[in-house]
């Protein structure tokens, strides 16, 4: 099946599952990613989102944002931390009815497309990339990316041979010179840079308007049937952010964050070095929430729809943002 396939496929699965009602429970679900690290861990370690929330909060790991939306359609995730934009976009573009309740994380150095070393391919000479086999995480942020770097480059990407592959995936392939391309993020990213390199830094990137940054989602029922829960769950988020932020626990911070994230500490302080985590005001800002995530979702929409990725776009993005968990989360 070709990736668009997959994606379509995807799509219309995500269409049929939308309309399923949300479950009150004594318990939630929170899907996460592994080999991710970020301080929200520190509080899922320590109990803090269970104390503060008062249910019992399961964690389940994740390897694209498009499976986390699948999950969320189905019931079986109530929250999703650091889902990428572009899997959240192909999901409410398919119908799903699912909102961004904050902004988990921006990276524009931890989301990239790596080159085979012995294929000598630099931004110099990108057209020759045409013809070539690439492994890409269809629908989500490396994907957004690798369709704009293309664009930028100029190459047609009808002319490559695109798999779908997740990150870890992507990173074996290339190391056994299965691919000559491969993009991802994470410890996926880390491992396909040991055989490669990027065609664009992430401030390159940022200079094309290539912003990479990850969102909290959930399903807008749950939202409404459970206003104080969201509030308090992203009040615990917010909180374990500002800790890191502050800096003086970043050392036993980084101890717990890398062991729950599967990583050792030195690879888990690289990679969370890479990363910027907003206050709530920054979040609620009109770069981000206030009106600039909405902007650019709308551009990541109709990036796919002229790859024909996904059928439509959206006529506007503003009613999946919530920042009513937010702005209540300032209060507590």
């Amino acid at each position: 099946m070709t990736g668009r396939n997959t994606l379509m496929s995807a799509v219309a699965g995500l269409a049929l599952l939308a309309g399923l009602p949300a479950q009150a429970q004594e318990e939630i679900t929170v899907a996460y990613f592994l080999e991710w690290p970020m301080p929200f861990e520190y509080a899922k370690v320590t109990g803090a989102y269970d104390e503060a929330l008062g249910v019992k909060v399961n964690w389940r790991a994740f390897d694209t944002g498009t499976a986390m939306s699948a999950a969320m359609a189905s019931g079986d995730v109530q929250f999703a931390i650091s889902q990428g934009v572009p899997p959240f976009v192909v999901a409410t573009s398919a119908g799903q009815d699912l909102q961004i309740i904050d902004v988990a994380v921006s990276y524009s150095d931890n989301d990239n497309c790596v080159v085979r070393t012995d294929l000598e391919i630099t931004k110099d000479n990108a057209s020759e990339l045409a013809g070539k086999r690439v492994a890409v995480p269809i629908g989500t942020a490396a994907h957004y990316g690798f369709l704009k770097q293309m664009a930028h480059f100029g190459v047609d990407v009808s002319t490559l041979q695109i798999v779908d592959m997740a990150p870890p995936d992507g990173a074996a392939a290339i190391a056994q010179g299965a691919v000559d391309m491969a993009c991802g993020f994470g410890g996926g990213l880390g491992r396909m840079k040991e055989h490669g390199d990027v065609l664009l830094t992430g401030a390159e990137k940022e200079e094309l308007g290539i912003l990479v940054f990850d969102v909290t989602t959930s399903p807008a029922a749950f939202l409404a049937e459970n206003p104080e829960l969201a509030a308090k769950f992203v009040k615990v988020t917010a909180d374990a952010n500002a800790m890191w932020n502050e800096g003086s626990k970043k050392a036993e911070m980084i101890e717990v964050i890398a062991k729950d994230a599967g990583m050792d500490v030195e690879t888990a302080t690289r990679d969370i070095g890479t990363f910027v985590f907003p206050s709530i005001d920054e979040q609620l800002s009109a770069k981000w929430l206030g009106g600039g995530s909405q902007e650019f979702m709308k551009g990541v929409a109709e990036v796919f729809v002229t790859a024909g990725s996904i059928p439509a776009a959206l006529d506007s993005y503003e009613g999946v943002v919530n920042t009513a968990p937010l702005e209540a989360a300032k209060g507590m």
